[in-house]
């Protein structure tokens, strides 16, 4: 969606292109930096509801953080270029974050690529990548706890970046949305069942976007928190008992006994070292699930292993041309 370009009334520094999309929490743009140039950026306003003291501390300590993980420019963190914030009315601020711009996140990336799909050495690539942004959110103490296809942005060179975290408690994780619809596909069971929670719910929704990968569509597609977790364990089995959480409204016998499927029967192409991985990033127990550290040292992402996995999949994928498409390439992007 296009809009005429304009300055911004609140910074006179960035002039408006575009709308890139609009959410429960504000508006983004595809805007140009005039301190720069002319450079193309991505422009985020969010509406903050203001407490008696003026903007709550918690999204003060948020964006603080945001902006001194700027020092370490990580390969895999989108990067925040700047911050502003000005008061709209005694009940609200507006806050206007100025990140790094890039034109399509994985959902794009997965919708443009072709049949058949990525091949198996790109999937581990993209993997690798986004375990190591998680991995260092982690290591700061960010959860990011909105993963999804759309927060993950992809250059053209394939080059993974995270983008949107640390910006839950901004937004006020748990609040009540009225006209938006909050996807719950990649969203960990403790969360849907409103347990505490804490990083592996990333690595949850790590485990959904590595499905996504090879087929190319959502894993768990529920339209109820009921139903989500239904469709969960339709493949992964109900839990044991003695894993569910304690506390919780929904106790575990209002739900099926369901065996556990192969997940080979879900994601034909993959190999077994992925399913071991997976089956370790939907641990439905978060004190089993494995962490993003661990994870990138799991046998899946081992370099001796990869003349192996290379040598079967030949008699599958010799016909898959490296020029049909930049997805299928199976050289994978500096880390």
């Amino acid at each position: 969606m296009s809009a005429s370009s304009f300055r911004d009334t609140t910074d006179p520094n960035y002039e408006e292109v575009a709308v890139i999309g609009t959410g429960a929490y504000g508006t983004v743009y595809k805007a140009r930096d005039l301190k720069n140039d002319g450079a193309i950026v991505a422009m985020k306003r969010i509406r903050i509801q203001n407490t008696e003291e003026g903007m709550p501390m918690s999204a003060i300590r948020e964006i603080a953080l945001l902006k001194q993980l700027e020092n370490y420019e990580h390969p895999n963190i989108v990067r925040l270029l700047d911050v502003k914030h000005t008061q709209q009315s005694p009940s609200e601020i507006r806050l206007l974050l100025v990140f790094e711009y890039i034109d399509q996140d994985l959902a794009m990336y997965l919708e443009r690529c072709p049949n058949p799909g990525l091949g198996p050495d790109r999937i581990r690539d993209l993997m690798q990548q986004l375990l190591n942004g998680v991995d260092f959110l982690h290591a700061h103490r960010i959860v990011h706890r909105d993963l999804k296809p759309q927060n993950i942005l992809v250059t053209s060179q394939g080059q993974v970046k995270l983008a949107d975290f640390g910006l839950a408690r901004v937004y006020g994780f748990q609040m009540a949305l009225t006209s938006v619809v909050v996807t719950l596909w990649y969203r960990a069971p403790e969360v849907i069942l409103q347990d505490t929670y804490a990083t592996p719910v990333d690595l949850w929704s790590c485990g959904c976007i590595f499905a996504e990968l090879f087929n190319r569509r959502p894993f768990f597609c529920g339209q109820t928190d009921i139903d989500q977790l239904n469709k969960i364990f339709e493949i992964l089995g109900l839990p044991r008992e003695s894993d569910w959480p304690e506390n919780v409204t929904l106790p575990w016998n209002s739900f099926k006994l369901l065996p556990p499927q192969p997940i080979g029967k879900f994601i034909p192409e993959i190999c077994q070292d992925g399913k071991d991985l997976i089956e370790k990033l939907l641990s439905f127990n978060p004190h089993h699930r494995i962490s993003a550290h661990d994870a990138l040292n799991h046998s899946y992402f081992r370099d001796e292993l990869d003349s192996v996995r290379t040598s079967s999949s030949l008699s599958v994928s010799e016909s898959d041309s490296l020029d049909t498409s930049d997805c299928r390439s199976d050289t994978p992007v500096s880390k």
